[in-house]
């Protein structure tokens, strides 16, 4: 799309960056009360009152120009590099009105490196509810720059802004907050001297940087190297000196703009709130608590609504039968394609409600509590505060949450967070447990409030957490790394949910599980059902001979001669000779050969366990008689034994599988992206397999 103008938006974790950003391009992006959400650049675009269009650019959030984590790198490399396609001509730094001697660290910085420049002062219903008063005009003025008060959250000042960026191309450059060159002299002289540098702040940044960043050649990051050592340059030094520069400007500053009463410097409600959330007793006992509520609740309100959808797709499904003539298109359409979805698109209320409650721990600032709690505990094992992040975002998803491990500076914590992070319990998993855990667990309080369901989903999920916490301690033994963890982190103060933001959030969520999941099992439903539908040879049409035979037909009624023949079917078929083949490698976790062939396919996505299993019993059912995939499994029994095929032992065996197996195609792919290697997710996928068997393994001969 062709813009007039590129404009990049910039500022500290939680300030309202991705919140203005939303409200500029008209976008939902994720949005959230805690740091780290912006993990990437993204761009929209924005109609500005002249009726030009702007490019929008949400870049990562950032203290400083000096980047500790990889996340934080593409700040600057966006900004300095004048060959980026991405350099914007205008930056808007958001900076938290109630926060600002915090928050104009960054704005000096990206002042200094003369790009235009305009300041959103955003949460101003915040800093008025707290009594700050501040000069904007002064504050404008001082700093050389335009000034717009603004509240993201509340869509006030918008237009001002917009009105502003429409008028940055006669926007003069800001004035100095400090005096670059004094910092180190020489070498920024040498430096601009030879790289024919106009900016000083820009020499001394990439003195400071060049080894890392990527838009200067290795024979020019060395010539800086040795110009370094000519000088006796020490980057730490430097930087400390021009922090206390800065700061000595910030004080200067807003000692003439900014009034705040001392009422606001007393103890925020916020503080006061987390003397009990963040108890280090106390707080560990409420998330778990919370943790409880999530999963009862997920059981609880999903009832009612999973039983309508569950109706609704058998209800089609027997209309269909009886509507479109019998036949291999409508076996296929009926019992392979309708059928696989309908294994999981039943779970959908389930999904939407753990995506809501979700969003409502990120907006209203819990999350980072939890990270906070969860940071002692972490650096035991090998981790620190900010892997909580991946991790609790990992009952969502985890490819979003092993793309955020980039705000981790530490390469050791990073790497094992990685590796760890697809154990966490995901969305993906959430069908198969609820499926199992209601085939066997019965559905009664125990307590007067506590559903053993509910109960059983919550255990899975804590599990998943232990199970993440245990081996990334193993891998704390394995790994080695020199560098040393720390984690400095604000915690943001307590807000109302953003209702029509969690409503979105549930509502998108869901619809790109329905969707992703909804293409894998579309297509592994048809393979499958071809699969199960056709066999090798005439075994098919001796199995019809051998029941056309008297004996048969006087033994069986002709509902119960149809299932035969096409239970015996589907075991002669393609998809039953495969299961056979894999049989006894699984026979010792308590799996038939059709688990097997479930395992098989969800080796693509978890979830299309579900929608397998619901594909091979409809191909094994009457076209007379459609069920739930649920009752389905619940009346399958062994043809040896007569006992139930998902017994209480086989259930939690399946769920050990699926509480370490790396099936997941997409976890795969960006493990390989973040680490540039293909050792990292053959590593993990040899280990999570490994552990997979002997959990299933153990569950089975304990329980059977």
């Amino acid at each position: 799309m062709k813009t007039d103008l590129r404009v990049a938006l910039v500022g500290n974790p939680n300030t309202g960056k991705s919140t203005l950003f939303n409200t500029l391009t008209g976008l939902n992006q994720k949005i959230g009360n805690f740091p780290g959400v912006t993990i990437d650049k993204k761009t929209g675009y924005a109609t500005l009152p002249d009726g030009r269009t702007a490019e929008i650019i949400d870049l990562p959030g950032t203290y400083s120009l000096y980047p500790k984590s990889q996340d934080e790198s593409i700040v600057f490399s966006i900004l300095a590099d004048k060959a980026n396609p991405l350099t914007p001509d205008l930056v808007v730094v958001i900076i938290d009105a109630t926060n600002l001697k915090r928050n104009l660290l960054l704005y000096t910085q990206v002042a200094d490196l003369k790009i235009p420049v305009i300041i959103a002062l955003n949460m101003m219903d915040l800093a008025k509810k707290s009594n700050i008063e501040i000069n904007v005009d002064l504050f404008a003025k001082k700093l050389g720059v335009p000034v717009v008060p603004i509240a993201a959250r509340k869509g006030e000042g918008i237009e001002k802004l917009k009105e502003a960026i429409t008028f940055a191309n006669k926007i003069a450059l800001q004035s100095e907050s400090i005096d670059v060159q004094s910092i180190a002299p020489e070498l920024i002289a040498q430096i601009s001297s030879e790289f024919k540098i106009g900016n000083p702040y820009y020499a001394l940044q990439l003195a400071h940087q060049h080894e890392t960043i990527k838009f200067i050649s290795a024979s020019e990051s060395d010539r800086i190297e040795e110009i370094e050592h000519e000088f006796s340059f020490h980057s730490q030094k430097a930087q400390g000196k021009e922090t206390i520069a800065r700061y000595n400007f910030i004080n200067e500053l807003l000692y003439d703009t900014v009034k705040i009463p001392e009422t606001a410097k007393d103890e925020t409600v916020s503080n006061k709130i987390d003397k009990v959330l963040t108890h280090r007793v106390f707080g560990l006992f409420i998330f778990m608590g919370i943790l409880l509520f999530m999963f009862q609740s997920i059981f609880a309100w999903s009832a009612y609504p999973m039983e309508l959808i569950a109706d609704a797709f058998v209800w089609v499904q027997n209309a269909l039968h009886s509507l479109l003539p019998a036949g291999p298109l409508t076996g296929l359409v009926v019992d392979g394609v309708i059928g696989g979805l309908s294994g999981v698109m039943v779970f959908i209320p389930q999904i939407a409600i753990l995506f809501a409650f979700i969003s409502i721990l990120e907006d209203t600032g819990y999350m980072s509590r939890v990270t906070f709690m969860m940071d002692k505990l972490m650096r035991k094992v090998g981790l620190n505060g900010k892997s909580v992040v991946p991790l609790i975002g990992g009952f969502a998803c985890a490819v979003p949450s092993i793309m955020s491990t980039r705000t981790i500076e530490n390469w050791k914590d990073r790497m094992i967070t990685i590796m760890v992070t697809p154990l966490v319990t995901c969305s993906a998993r959430l069908p198969i447990y609820t499926l199992l855990i209601a085939l066997v667990v019965p559905n009664r309080n125990v307590w007067w409030i506590f559903n053993m369901q509910g109960l059983a989903l919550t255990g899975m999920y804590i599990f998943s957490l232990v199970s993440a916490v245990v081996v990334a301690f193993a891998f704390k033994l394995i790994l080695k790394g020199r560098e040393r963890g720390y984690f400095i982190m604000e915690l943001p103060v307590y807000r109302m949910p953003r209702w029509n933001n969690v409503a979105y959030s549930m509502y998108e969520r869901s619809k790109a599980f329905v969707v992703q999941a909804g293409k894998v099992i579309i297509a592994i439903s048809v393979i499958l059902w071809v699969l199960a539908s056709y066999g090798p040879g005439d075994r098919f049409v001796k199995i019809e001979q051998k029941y056309s035979q008297p004996e048969f037909r006087k033994q069986l009624t002709p509902d119960e001669r149809v299932k035969a023949i096409n239970s015996e079917k589907l075991e002669n078929s393609y998809a039953g000779v495969l299961g056979h083949v894999i049989e006894p490698a699984i026979k010792p976790l308590g799996f038939d050969w059709k688990i097997g062939i479930a395992l098989i396919t969800s080796f693509a996505a978890r979830e299309v366990f579900v929608g397998t299993m619901a594909t091979i019993y409809s191909v094994e059912g009457s076209a007379e008689k459609m069920e739930t995939v649920q009752k389905k499994m619940k009346s399958a029994k062994d043809p040896q034994t007569g006992q139930p095929v998902f017994s209480l032992a086989v259930a939690f065996s399946l769920m050990m599988f699926y509480a370490f197996a790396m099936q997941c195609a997409s976890t795969v792919a960006v493990v390989y992206r973040e680490t540039k290697n293909w050792r990292w997710p053959a590593v993990q996928f040899a280990y999570m397999t490994v552990l997979a068997y002997a959990a299933s393994f153990i569950a089975y001969h304990l329980l059977k």
